[in-house]
């Protein structure tokens, strides 16, 4: 069975421990789109990880780790990520990457970081990992697929020729910074060849075969579905889909094996980057939600940046769960909430003196006001908990309420950052 987890919101959702959780029962993890540009955080019994290629189901043995076609690849990044697990005592994982995936090379960081120097105010927030001009160069085809690197050297060299030629343009013309060597990318292709041969496979092959013999497969997303480059909050979102129905695109697999949406949400909200936040909260009340949120303050797992936040959004959520076409929900950080009187949740946008329940396009988003309804808080740790019954009445009535709006079963609830902390919920 091919199970997806994605996420409902700005990314941040605790994806990483849900699919670190959910690997103990699959075969098979594959990250199916962007790159080393965000990051999943890890607790469980080898210490605490952040990882941003590798899926995050490395840490079991029984496991195979695929990079799927629609990702990012920053090959030397990967490995770099592999054998800092090695060498903190995780047994070396078994790892397969796609003959299709495309190569982020070291050029596209510098273009990533060229291009937000020039726009100054009005840039995107990027983590500067170079994800835009991958994604660009890959639909302009002028991208390099794995696949290429085993091509006969005349080949290799004619289109690394042919690439550094148009890249030498925008940077003596428009970024004004050093060229490019066509010499020195045919060499880092080079390298890059001899890293990631042994683990180059047909990953659409391998993945049918798997499915034929019966095997369970998580596709593992990043980001979430306000992230997504038609579907989220244009242009503030990012290159590649963060929506399950990528996933089959990603991965190389037909859409109709995807059997179960596992879609992440948040018990409050968090964002990194710009762009429309409708619930978004400022000064000692965000302070205060920023420091005790996450496993440890919320801040990026990649950047570092202190996330913006915000209350529950349900009006995004409902959307970002429709999106992702979701069959269940995973509630994650409730624990976190436990020093409130009260919860604010938006149930609404207000918009040009109207009300609606309806996420809307970028334009109406960025004039949308929140409109509240506020609960009372269960002032109290529940941490520990493994029975639903146990949590306080108004955790459960917080619980009801957000399953009420966004009209999706929440079968699990996270209550601490720990792979074991959650509550299976019928």
């Amino acid at each position: 069975m091919v199970r997806a987890i994605v996420g409902a919101n700005w990314g941040d959702e605790g994806k990483g421990k849900i699919t670190d959780m959910l690997g103990k029962e699959s075969d098979i993890i594959v990250r199916f789109q962007g790159g080393s540009n965000a990051g999943h955080t890890i607790i469980n019994d080898y210490g605490k990880f952040a990882l941003h290629l590798l899926p995050s189901g490395v840490f079991y043995g029984h496991t195979t780790s695929v990079i799927g076609n629609g990702v990012a690849l920053n090959i030397p990044y990967l490995f770099n990520e592999i054998n800092e697990l090695v060498s903190r005592g995780v047994p070396k994982p078994k790892i397969l990457v796609s003959d299709r995936a495309q190569i982020l090379m070291p050029y596209h960081i510098a273009f990533d970081a060229y291009e937000e120097e020039r726009l100054g105010g009005k840039s995107f927030g990027s983590t500067k990992s170079g994800i835009a001009p991958f994604y660009s160069d890959k639909y302009a085809k002028i991208g390099f697929q794995v696949s290429e690197l085993f091509a006969p050297e005349d080949v290799l060299k004619e289109k690394v020729e042919r690439v550094v030629a148009m890249k030498n343009v925008l940077l003596e013309h428009l970024y004004h910074k050093p060229l490019l060597d066509p010499e020195d990318i045919y060499n880092t292709l080079l390298e890059y060849k001899e890293m990631v041969e042994p683990y180059v496979c047909d990953v659409s092959l391998f993945l049918h075969q798997a499915i034929k013999e019966g095997k369970n497969i998580l596709l593992e997303g990043q980001l979430g579905s306000l992230k997504d480059p038609d579907h989220g909050i244009y242009p503030m979102v990012t290159s590649s889909s963060t929506l399950a129905a990528y996933g089959a695109i990603g991965a190389g697999i037909p859409p109709y094996e995807i059997k179960n949406i596992t879609t992440v949400v948040k018990a409050y909200s968090s964002a990194v980057g710009a762009g429309a936040f409708v619930s978004e909260i400022f000064g000692e009340e965000a302070d205060e939600l920023r420091k005790r949120g996450g496993d440890a303050g919320e801040f990026g797992a990649t950047t570092g940046r202190p996330r913006r936040m915000g209350w529950f959004d349900a009006v995004a959520t409902r959307y970002g769960c429709r999106i992702q076409g979701a069959t269940e929900v995973a509630l994650t950080v409730l624990d976190v909430l436990g020093y409130l009187d009260e919860i604010p949740i938006c149930v609404g946008y207000e918009i040009n003196g109207e009300v609606t329940k309806d996420f809307p396009t970028t334009t109406k988003l960025e004039i949308a006001k929140p409109v509240w309804k506020t609960l009372p808080g269960w002032k109290c740790d529940i941490r520990g908990i493994k029975n639903y019954d146990e949590l306080p009445k108004e955790c459960k009535d917080y619980i009801d309420a957000i399953e009420a709006e966004i009209g999706v079963p929440i079968t699990m609830v996270s209550n601490g950052p720990g792979r074991d902390e959650i509550i299976k919920r019928k």
